[in-house]
């Protein structure tokens, strides 16, 4: 597989060419949506539908309308630009690129360590605001400004924010504040692309008549095309005469523009809904290669058009291979599998998304059972506060989202709801580090602590599918409390083998492998899996390694855990999570409890710090959590030979 870049060289000409103002900046912008493409082929997933659709935007801002290359990127004078979205940001990236702000390495290290986060990150020079999790734009966009006026300093703030970020509450907050406090030097943009996720924003919970409902706020607002330049140019340099409000763009834009078959739905339909296929994802071998032919005769013609002499377009070939289902498991799969059939015989359950059914594998109970879903769309906070009423109501609402923002976005209401002793179950997909590609706006490592705190929660993090099943259950016909369930998303490194006369029983767990040299007990596919590699590594050492498989993250049986820390003296809990406020807590408070920890040495082996963005195995080596590293942790060796063939574990079909 070859990734090359169209080179800054080839962009520098554009920029000096003296011809059709508007002919060259689409030509920049398709230049830039060419490097998007080769970027996220080569990272293996990213954004590619949002990051086409803005990045007319984009171009414009920057080669026209910020003063940030002029000034600086660390002026206190310069024009401030970030996206509120942050899907659209591999598109930025390429954009820097071109510019000069980032180098070519950099931009072909995306979502990989010590390269380009997922979503926007501040370490990264040129980016202003770190974001992943919407509806936060405006508001920081507005302390910005605000902060600009109070310290004298000049230039304006602009925010780009998605149309389904507007279904997020705060967005309204912040409209409504921005105007009210006149903060007037701030100015929004909607890339207003018709699509969230895989679903049109109408469909999942319709936010118009958009340009009425901003202007009854108090901003000037504007709808344009944005991708017409000229309009854009029209449309700024009549805002610069606006000074006594915030301004608001809606600019109509085509999510994958540039490319034709991205920029359409598939044929495919669900529940008579149109679905988008390029939202996130890289692209198959036979697309990458499609795509790039097409931008690349869109910027030959555009060349032509303007007399500019031929883009250096380089080759890019693709490996052609045929992709295959492989033999994977996958938890989330086993989930919704479970709802199906729990609804046969449980009518009470209603399922509650947060416009991730696909994510979340929902769409077979949503097709089975449409008046007992509710899609509430981009809003945890409601979606939480209506489970809240569901189940004053005697119904069991089952809450669906990805972990970091339900525990945190929601975690007010979640305590509200818990106060009220009412059952509701909150399932976390996405949870832990892996995948670590999206970066820490999507890692959830800690929401057990969030979830801890509260009295009357039981926590579980099942292992394989069929404890999944078991767990779901559970939760929904014997639990009597709130219930939170942890999933990782995507496919388990391998399948975790369980006693055969397991039982799944409240605050038991189970032993996978026995020793008495050091018990490990650890939760989640991948988690285990990296526990069961470093047994396998100990064991080549004459080391022999208890690991236990502990499902109840704030449920500990005190008899079971005396029992089976019997004969142990060292004791390892391996978080997927933060070193503080997860399971290891709970077995430390329990130890102490049942007067168990004398003459013990206990070690948390979790995250200290902020967890990296990378591919599974960079991330977990990088914190010392894969299974090689947790030997030598374990074992205090530091020359335990090395397995190339574990890395084999992760596999390309796993979310980056």
């Amino acid at each position: 597989m070859q990734y090359n870049l169209i080179k800054k060289t080839e962009f520098d000409k554009v920029r000096n060419h003296n011809s059709n103002w508007a002919a060259r900046m689409k030509l920049f912008a398709d230049m830039c949506r060419y490097n998007t493409l080769v970027a996220v082929k080569k990272a293996g997933s990213g954004h590619l539908g949002s990051s086409l659709s803005a990045m007319d935007i984009v171009t414009y801002l920057y080669l026209n309308e910020l003063n940030v290359l002029e000034v600086g990127l660390d002026s206190p004078d310069r024009d401030i630009y970030f996206s509120s979205k942050g899907h659209d940001v591999p598109g930025l990236y390429s954009l820097f690129y071109a510019l000069g702000i980032i180098p070519e390495e950099k931009l072909l290290m995306l979502r990989r360590l010590h390269g380009l986060d997922g979503h926007p990150e501040v370490r990264q020079p040129g980016i202003e605001a770190s974001t992943g999790s919407l509806g936060m734009g405006i508001s920081k966009a507005k302390g910005m400004a605000w902060a600009k006026t109070y310290n004298n300093n000049k230039g304006n703030v602009y925010v780009l924010t998605g149309d389904g970020e507007f279904q997020e509450g705060q967005i309204w907050e912040s409209l409504q504040a921005t105007a009210h406090q006149k903060v007037n030097n701030v100015t929004a943009i909607m890339d207003h692309n018709k699509y969230q996720t895989d679903m049109l924003v109408a469909d999942v919970n319709n936010i118009e008549d958009v340009v009425k409902k901003v202007s009854a706020f108090g901003w000037y607002v504007v709808r344009i095309n944005g991708h017409d330049f000229n309009e854009l140019r029209k449309t700024f340099d009549a805002l610069k005469k606006v000074t006594d409000k915030p301004k608001m763009i809606i600019a109509d834009t085509i999510k994958g523009r540039g490319v034709s078959f991205m920029e359409k739905p598939l044929t495919e339909t669900f529940q008579g809904k149109t679905l988008y296929k390029w939202h996130s994802g890289a692209p198959d071998d036979e697309s990458y290669v499609k795509g790039l032919n097409e931008l690349t005769e869109s910027i030959n013609k555009l060349a032509d058009e303007i007399g500019l002499e031929r883009i250096n377009i380089p080759e890019n070939k693709a490996e052609g291979k045929v992709v295959t289902k492989l033999d994977k498991e996958f938890v989330t799969d086993a989930y919704g599998e479970a709802l199906v059939e729990l609804a046969k015989t449980n009518k009470k359950f209603v399922v509650l998304d947060g416009d991730l059914s696909a994510d979340c594998k929902l769409r077979n109970f949503e097709r089975t059972y449409p008046d007992r879903f509710i899609e509430n769309g981009i809003a945890e906070q409601d979606m939480v506060s209506m489970a809240g009423g569901l189940a004053r109501m005697g119904l069991i609402p089952i809450v669906n989202t990805f972990a970091s923002f339900l525990a945190a976005r929601a975690n007010e209401q979640i305590y509200n709801n818990a106060g009220e002793r009412t059952k509701i179950i909150y399932t976390c997909h996405f949870a832990g580090m892996i995948p670590a590609g999206p970066g820490k706006s999507h890692q959830s490592v800690r929401d057990i602590s969030l979830f801890g705190a509260l009295p009357n929660v039981t926590i579980i993090q099942p292992c394989n599918a069929q404890e999944t099943k078991w767990a779901t259950d559970y939760c929904i016909n014997v639990a009597e409390e709130n219930c939170v369930l942890r999933l990782v998303i995507g496919p388990s490194p391998e399948r975790i083998q369980l006693p055969n006369d397991y039982k799944f029983k409240v605050g038991v767990g189970a032993a996978l492998t026995e020793g008495t040299d050091a018990i490990l007990f650890g939760y989640g596919p991948v988690m285990l899996h990296e526990a069961l590699v470093a047994a396998d590594y100990l064991k080549k050492i004459g080391f022999e390694l208890k690991v236990v498989n502990m499902p109840w993250l704030n449920k500990i049986d005190s008899e079971w855990l005396k029992e089976i820390v019997k004969n142990q003296k060292r004791i390892f809990v391996l978080e997927d999570h933060s070193a503080i406020g997860g399971l290891g807590d709970r077995i430390l408070n329990a130890l102490v409890k049942i007067r168990e920890i004398s003459g013990l040495e206990f070690t948390n082996l979790g995250l200290t710090e902020y967890p990296e963005c990378g591919t599974p195995l960079e991330v977990l080596e990088y914190h010392q959590l894969d299974g090689k590293s947790l030997a030598q942790r374990i074992s205090g060796i530091k020359d335990i030979e090395t397995a190339e063939a574990v890395k084999q574990k992760y596999t390309a079909d796993a979310p980056q």
